[in-house]
């Protein structure tokens, strides 16, 4: 029974660590697009990562 009087507070104090992580991760934005990645993967980018040098006209043309 007296195991009990140090879990409660030690439970309490977790429980509000969990509160304090997902108020300051719900204010920082990490929730504001959930739908954004999962379409992102899908789209297919046609540009190259690597931009590739201009070609220079031959001058003799």
């Amino acid at each position: 029974m007296n195991i009990l009087f140090l879990l409660i507070p030690i439970s309490l104090i977790i429980m509000g660590i969990a509160v304090a992580v997902l108020l300051w991760a719900i204010r920082s934005g990490q929730f504001d697009d959930l739908e954004g990645p999962a379409h992102r993967i899908l789209m297919d980018d046609d540009d190259p990562l690597i931009p590739r040098k201009p070609q220079l006209k031959d001058p003799d043309e």
